[in-house]
Formats: structure tokens, sequence, C-alpha cells
């Protein structure tokens, strides 16, 4: 069995909460799943911008949670073409 780090097993209890509250909101659920696994490629030594995720993700929670909330906004950084 694999034991987590507690910032892990943070991040992991987070994630199960964005699914329970997601589950209600039509195509919140593949976003989700999206962004965690985009973030996952993180390596687990940078702490810090792991925190700085957790932290974020603690406040777009709180957001997905209202029930006034219909879609999640989202910014981008395009990619150069070379």
């Amino acid at each position: 069995m694999v034991r987590h780090s507690k910032l892990q097993k943070q991040v992991l209890a987070l994630y199960r909460q964005f699914l329970r509250a997601g589950q209600d909101k039509p195509g919140f659920i593949p976003r989700i799943r999206d962004e965690f696994r985009e973030n996952a490629r993180i390596k687990k030594t940078d702490v810090m911008h792991i925190e700085y995720l957790y932290r974020r993700g603690q406040r777009q929670l709180e957001q997905l949670k209202d029930t006034n909330t219909k879609q999640l906004g989202s910014f981008s950084k395009h990619k150069e073409q070379s």
C-alpha cells in the first residue's frame, strides 16, 4: 500500500470534494478530471507550487458549491508556434 504525505492526502480529498460538488452540474466532471490530470505532472518536490494550486483549488471549490455557478471560466496560455 502506498503511503501518501499529508499534502497528497489533502489534494486527494480536494479532488473527491470537487467530484461530489460537480455531480449535479453538467459538464463539470470532465473539466475537473482534466485539470487534476494536467497538474498531476507537477514534480512532487515542487511543494510551493502544489500548495499554491491547492489553495486556489479550495477557492474554486467554494465557487463551484455556489448554487448560482453555471460554468467555470479559465485563462489559458496559448503556445507560440515556431
